[in-house]
Order: C-alpha cells, then sequence, then structure tokens
C-alpha cells in the first residue's frame, strides 16, 4: 500500500470521528435543552397554580409561553437532523422528583431560587451551542434563543432578592 492511500484513510477515519463527535455534541445539546425547556413548562404551570405571588404567577406564565415556543422550534429542528427527542412524559415525571424535594422551603423562595440556577446554567449552553455547532440552524437557534434566556435569568435574579435565597 502506498502512503497516499493510507493517508486517504486515515483523513477519511478522522473526519468520520469528527462527525460523530458533532453528532454526539448536537445530540447531548438538545437533550439537555429539551429537559430544560420542559422543566420551565411544568415548574410554571405549577408556579401559576401555587405562587402566593402576582409577580412570581407573571414570571411563570412567561416562563411557559417562551419554553413552550422554543421547545417546538428545538423538535422541529432535531427531527430534520434525525435526533431523537426526549420523551416528555419521562422528564415531566423526572421534573415532579425535584418539585417534592421543594417542600423544605416555601413554594416561591424554591421556585425563583430554581429559576435562577437553571437559567444560569441554560445561558452557558446556549453560549457553547451557538459559538461551536456545527449544525447552522442548530447554531442559530441557541444565537437566537440564547437574549431570550438572558433576559429570564435577570429578571430571575430580581425576583430571587425579593424573594429567595
Amino acid at each position: 500500500m502506498n502512503n497516499l492511500f493510507l493517508k486517504r484513510i486515515g483523513l477519511s477515519v478522522a473526519l468520520g470521528m469528527a462527525s460523530l463527535h458533532a453528532m454526539a455534541a448536537s445530540d447531548d445539546f438538545v437533550d439537555a435543552a429539551t429537559e430544560a425547556g420542559i422543566a420551565e413548562v411544568v415548574t410554571g404551570n405549577l408556579a401559576r397554580e401555587k405562587s402566593s405571588s402576582a409577580d412570581i404567577k407573571a414570571f411563570a406564565q412567561q416562563m411557559v409561553t417562551d419554553h413552550t415556543k422554543a421547545n417546538q422550534q428545538l423538535g422541529d429542528i432535531a427531527r430534520k437532523h434525525d435526533i431523537t427527542v426526549p420523551d416528555e412524559a419521562a422528564l415531566t415525571d423526572k421534573v415532579k422528583k425535584v418539585i417534592l424535594e421543594w417542600r423544605d422551603e416555601s413554594f416561591d423562595k424554591s421556585y425563583i431560587n430554581n429559576q435562577v440556577d437553571a437559567h444560569e446554567k441554560a445561558v452557558e449552553l446556549f453560549m457553547k451551542e451557538a459559538s461551536s455547532s456545527d449544525k447552522p440552524d442548530l447554531k442559530a437557534y441557541a444565537s437566537d434563543t440564547l437574549p431570550t434566556l438572558q433576559k429570564h435569568l435577570e429578571h430571575a435574579k430580581q425576583l430571587q432578592a425579593k424573594h429567595g435565597k
């Protein structure tokens, strides 16, 4: 075998591995973003029912509205790339288990502290995808969604100063 043939095989293997890594990274982003989005909708709906604060109820409604829209957009993009979207029912059950852990604090305090933490993680996740995705539509989705997540984080921090910590 000649060296050129071996170099081409090596390049093909390297490109194949890079594609698998990129596919895995895209799958990981879709999984994490879907899980976070569904958590926002589930906890937002619960906060709309259980909160004693009008400003937290308004924030929760915004989370339901914005994250329902973002979840639908992400699902459409994922299906285009044949990326499996996590099962909503299973994720809803997982979120409900987390909510049960909130019993030690007031609901409003638990909810808003969770919102700050969740949005800090979401902003980090979306920043990474926006800067490194090899799929233009996922990169655009992350970039387009990021400012909304950053606004959610700032609003959550304001509410935390009033209701949380």
